[in-house]
Parts: structure tokens; C-alpha cells; sequence
């Protein structure tokens, strides 16, 4: 008789101070059991003392011993059945060997010991009541049945005796043990759930963080390149204006061009950003009141960027040289091959890889020159940006840089399935150099 973790927790409080107990209900029982029982055995007693000629008060004690041993059924039922059978001849124990070989088949004393003291039981049984009956119609000179009644009424007695509790065992036990395996499963299946949980946090945190570089990476090419280029011509402006005005008037048109076209491109991206609140439905049970979630977010900021109407494209590389020139860079652009059509995500990202490059050259290698080269080979697009050393008669504008140029640069050519390759020239410059796939594979703009 065994039971589960489960089994205790509901049932309150346990009795563990009282010896092989589990619950209170259960020492009620077995204590009520076993002084039904002594009553039995000791009313027994009385009869058993007469037949054998003890007297009755050692028949009585007797019985009352013999009767409280199913005290200890749960803790030890092959000793419970071994008394039954013991008692069998002194037509004792009769409830004690119901409940005895209840106990025996339920609990996980192994099957084949079941099997033999159960057949010990029903043998004993047979045999007593075989005697007896026998006794009984050879006393009765009036009542003469064949030869067929003994033994079919002693079997029918001795079936009755032990089958029904031993079958009823087994099904308690099964059940027991089904109802346990079942728990158990549960509390697996329970684990694995709250593994896939921790999990698919882990995967949602990644997914954010993934959205987040990717809305930091658009929002730099968007807005840095331009940027850049306006505090160069405002440093070009506030050098030439006292010596050459009609070159600041121009200089100062640029710059709010520049400005304008920088503020346009963010307010775009803001706007595509701030749309997906009509594309995404409110969180279930959330209480941000319908947040947009940050991979919708990211989405919308990379569909915008790689628009194929709005995105930028190949042949715009020429104007983005000259805005380099206008701000005082000597830039040369060579372009190998025709320019034919690609995918968006490819155009965009040879594009801003060249902004970036030049960005950088701004930021870092002011007065350097700088050579852009892009070469259409069969299967893919090639770029590369070249600079020399900086001019040491050049005043630096300044620029803040915050160390994320390059990382997006490859974060975006590595995503396509491309190659990017950077670092310092045998001259003192800088080289950024990047191959991109005709098409694009498995994996989006955003697959890094």
C-alpha cells in the first residue's frame, strides 16, 4: 500500500511521527480493522477452546492476539496472510483473511508470492471446509446428498473466500499504480512545459534584441550619412564665409537640402514604424493597452528601408559621390560591368555599405582620397571603398563615432549570404571591401 507525494499533499496533514503511516485516516482504519477483527477471533475463541479442550479464557486471549495482527497489514501483509492461513484450521480469522489478501494483492509485494500464498489460502480453505462438511452430513442420518455435494460446495466456499479480495487487490493496485504513472508523467510532461517555456523567453529575448540592432542599423544609415555630411559643410561654411560668400551661400543651400532630405528619410521611417499599431493586434491579457510588439517593430522598420519603391538603389551611387565631392572629398568611382536590376534587399545593401564607407572617411580620414569602386560579375555584386591617409592640412570636423559603422556593415552583407572584409592599407588608409549574392538565399536583410 503505497502513496504518492501527491496523494500526501492532499490529504493535510500527515502522521510520519507513526511508524509506517502516511495519514491519520489510514491509522483510523487499520486500528479500527484490527479491533473488529480481535473481537471476531476472540468470539472465535470461544468455540476453538471447546473443541480442543483449552479453556476458554487462553481460547479468548488467543483469538484477541491472533485477531489484532491486522494492526500491521500495510507494513507487513505477508505476515497478515501467513496467520490467516495459520488459523485456517481453527476456523478463526475470517475477516482478517479478506482484508489480509486485499492487502497482499494491492500492495507491490511481487506477483508470484501473490500467486502462492493466495493458493496456500484457497487450499487451506478447501481443505477445512471440505472436513467439516463432511462431518456435517455424515452427523445427519436423514440427509443424504451424492458424492458430488462436498466438494462443490468446499470449492464454491473456498473460491468465494479468497478470489474476490485477491481480485480486488489487483485492481486497486493496478489502478494505484496507473494513477501514479500518470502523475508522474504529468509532473515530466509539467517540466518539459516549463523547459519550452524558459526556452521560447530565451528565443523571444533574442528575437528583441535581434529587432532592436536592426532598428538601431536602419536608423544610423538613414540618418548618419547625412548628418555627416551637413557638419562637414557647416565647418567648410564657417571657414569660407568671411573670405568667399557667394561659395558659403551655396555651401549653407547644401546643408539645408541635406537637412531636409536627412529629416524626410526619418520621418518616413518614423511613420512606417509608428503604422504597425494598425497592423498588430493588442497583446492577449497584456495591460499596455494594444503595444506594438518590437519584432512588428523591426518588420516595419526593415519593409520600409527595403521598400522597392523607397529604398535606395544602385544607380543613386553616383549622386551619393557627389554629395562626398560637394562637401570638399576627392572621390573617383569606377563601375565595372552594366548595371543591371536586383533584389531590393541586395541593392540596398551594396548602397549602404558604400554611405557607411564614406561616412566613415568623413568621420575619420579627413582631406583623404578616396577611391569607390563596384564591379557587376556574373553572379554577384562586388564594392569596395578606398581611402588613403588623412590630410594633416585638413581640419577633422569633429564627428562623433560610436563604433557601430563596420559592425552593421557586415551584419548586413553576412545576412544576404555575402562576404565583407575590412581593415587598414600598406599606404596608411583604409579598405572596405564587400561581395553580395546576385539573389538573395534562405536568409532575409534581417537574418543575421
Amino acid at each position: 500500500m503505497t502513496a504518492t507525494g501527491a496523494d500526501r499533499e492532499a490529504a493535510g496533514s500527515t502522521t510520519r511521527g507513526y511508524w509506517w503511516w502516511e495519514r491519520r485516516r489510514s491509522v483510523a482504519l487499520d486500528v479500527g480493522l484490527a479491533l473488529v477483527s480481535a473481537l471476531e477471533c476472540g468470539l472465535e475463541g470461544v468455540e476453538f477452546a471447546r473443541n480442543t479442550g483449552l479453556p476458554v479464557p487462553l481460547g479468548v486471549g488467543f483469538g484477541l492476539v491472533a485477531g489484532s495482527v491486522l494492526l500491521v497489514r500495510r507494513r507487513w501483509p505477508i505476515a497478515v496472510v501467513l496467520v490467516t492461513i495459520a488459523l485456517t484450521p481453527a476456523e478463526m480469522g475470517f475477516l482478517m483473511a479478506l482484508v489480509g489478501l486485499y492487502t497482499l494483492a494491492a500492495s507491490e509485494v511481487p506477483r508470484r508470492i501473490t500467486v502462492v500464498l493466495a493458493g496456500m489460502a484457497l487450499v487451506g480453505t478447501f481443505i477445512v471446509t471440505y472436513v467439516r462438511l463432511r462431518q456435517t452430513v455424515a452427523a445427519q442420518d436423514d440427509f443424504g446428498p451424492g458424492d458430488w455435494y462436498v466438494p462443490l460446495v468446499s470449492v464454491f466456499m473456498a473460491v468465494g473466500l479468497t478470489a474476490p479480495s485477491v481480485l480486488f487487490g489487483l485492481y486497486i493496485g493496478a489502478r494505484r499504480r496507473l494513477m501514479e504513472s500518470l502523475r508522474e508523467r504529468a509532473d515530466s510532461l509539467e517540466r518539459e512545459l516549463s523547459l519550452l517555456a524558459d526556452r521560447a523567453e530565451e528565443r523571444a529575448e533574442w528575437a528583441r534584441t535581434e529587432e532592436r540592432t536592426r532598428i538601431a542599423r536602419e536608423m544610423h544609415d538613414v540618418v548618419a550619412h547625412r548628418v555627416s555630411l551637413m557638419v562637414v559643410h557647416a565647418a567648410a561654411l564657417q571657414a569660407v564665409a568671411p573670405k568667399d560668400p557667394a561659395k558659403a551661400v551655396r555651401n549653407a543651400a547644401l546643408v539645408g537640402d541635406m537637412g531636409r532630405q536627412a529629416l524626410t528619410e526619418l520621418r518616413e521611417m518614423l511613420g512606417v514604424l509608428r503604422s504597425g499599431d494598425a497592423l498588430v493586434a493588442p497583446a492577449a491579457g497584456g495591460g499596455g493597452g494594444g503595444a506594438v510588439p518590437l519584432a512588428s517593430v523591426g518588420q516595419a522598420a526593415a519593409a520600409a528601408a527595403a521598400s522597392a519603391e523607397d529604398g535606395p538603389r544602385l544607380s543613386e551611387l553616383e549622386a551619393l559621390v557627389a554629395q562626398s565631392r560637394q562637401a570638399g572629398m576627392v572621390v573617383e568611382l569606377s563601375v565595372d560591368g552594366e548595371l543591371r536590376p536586383y533584389a531590393p534587399e541586395v541593392e540596398q545593401t551594396a548602397f549602404r555599405v558604400v554611405q557607411e564607407a564614406l561616412t566613415n572617411v568623413h568621420k575619420h580620414a579627413a582631406g583623404a582620397k578616396t577611391w569607390v569602386r563596384l564591379a557587376h560579375r556574373e553572379a554577384e555584386v562586388a564594392m569596395q571603398v578606398e581611402n588613403g591617409p588623412s590630410d594633416a592640412a585638413v581640419a577633422d570636423a569633429g564627428l562623433p563615432s560610436g563604433g557601430n559603422g563596420l559592425v552593421g556593415m557586415r551584419e548586413r552583407v553576412v545576412g544576404l549570404g555575402g562576404v565583407f572584409v575590412s581593415g587598414p592599407t600598406d599606404a596608411g588608409g583604409f579598405r572596405v571591401s564587400a561581395v553580395l549574392p546576385d539573389g538573395v538565399g534562405g536568409s532575409g536583410p534581417s537574418g543575421v
